[in-house]
């Protein structure tokens, strides 16, 4: 595990200076068991349930990436006004009630100190661990955000083609190498329903076993769904990588990712290196949370995640 000084000068040269308010250890005084009580929560589910890994890496991506590491994601809609939920894109993100237990918790301990956003990202950096990822600190010191649109909401879907996706991931300050760890490592332990990969099924140049599997499952009713990793669909590793050279990739863009001249060399150094995988996606992880964040007076600290203070 690398040290908490040598990750905070990782985080100084990879986010600007306009972030310098996030630092590691940032409730060291005003709530010094914030992180070990975020911890404890997500270790209890995760004996119950894995999953919860895939859960949230989907939840803390869809985050961020839609204006920024606020938590405007965990705003639930009201009659008349939507919020980032009630798209399609998040109407599979999962994971709420943990991030809620968590906050509750953490309101009992220190009130009004932890934001929503911090626990999103503490949360995710725990169940990557607890998956088999590697160990890494993150900085903290988030504010929430005050606004949560449908309108607001522009991510990524599977069959999207990799040089728009590397053109998004430049939107968010991410490079080619963070969107292929990202990508990559997210779809480690996730699964995707037969209706996101069916145009997979007719690709000749899919490996002929995995093809007539998995037209044999989508074949059931009510859209079933299927490991993006067949090899270690738990663990948080570079498994997935290797897939893909072989032509195994479930969704178009784990595959294109392996056949795209500007993706197809991250791909095979990944696949040849879980060392070089977990270094990588431990730094894109840090980066990540780091997406126009809001800090000092900005946002809020929300007492419910799920609702701004004022109540809208």
């Amino acid at each position: 595990m690398r040290s908490i000084t040598a990750l905070f000068f990782l985080f100084c040269f990879l986010v600007p200076s306009s972030f310098a308010q996030l630092r590691f250890g940032f409730y060291g005084r005003s709530c010094p068991r914030a992180e070990s009580i975020v911890a404890n929560v997500v270790a209890n589910r995760f004996r119950r349930d894995r999953s919860i890994t895939a859960a949230l890496l989907r939840m803390q991506f869809h985050d961020c990436f839609v204006r920024g590491c606020d938590a405007s994601l965990l705003i639930d809609p009201r009659p008349g006004r939507p919020s980032e939920k009630s798209t399609g894109p998040n109407a599979s993100v999962r994971g709420y009630e943990i991030i809620d237990e968590a906050k509750r918790l953490l309101e009992a301990a220190c009130p009004r100190t932890v934001s929503c956003s911090d626990i999103v990202t503490l949360a995710t950096r725990d169940s990557v661990a607890l998956a088999g990822g590697p160990r890494f600190s993150v900085p903290t010191g988030r504010r929430d955000g005050l606004r949560s649109s449908p309108n607001d909401v522009n991510l990524p879907g599977p069959t999207i083609p990799v040089a728009a996706s590397i053109n998004l991931f430049a939107a968010q300050g991410m490079n080619t190498n963070d969107m292929v760890t990202l990508i990559g490592g997210g779809h480690s332990v996730g699964v995707a329903h037969c209706s996101l990969f069916r145009d997979r099924l007719n690709d000749p140049a899919m490996e002929r076993t995995l093809n007539a599997r998995l037209r044999n499952t989508c074949r059931a009713p009510n859209d079933p769904s299927v490991f993006l990793d067949q090899r270690t669909p738990f663990i948080v590793d570079n498994a997935i990588y290797g897939e893909i050279r072989r032509q195994r990739g479930i969704l178009r863009i784990d595959q294109n990712m392996g056949l795209d001249r500007s993706t197809r060399g991250i791909v095979s150094s990944f696949a040849s290196s879980n060392v070089l995988f977990r270094q990588r996606f431990a730094q894109a992880m840090v980066k990540m949370g780091t997406i126009k964040v809001l800090t000092g007076r900005s946002g809020e600290i929300r007492r419910n995640c799920r609702v701004f203070n004022n109540g809208r």
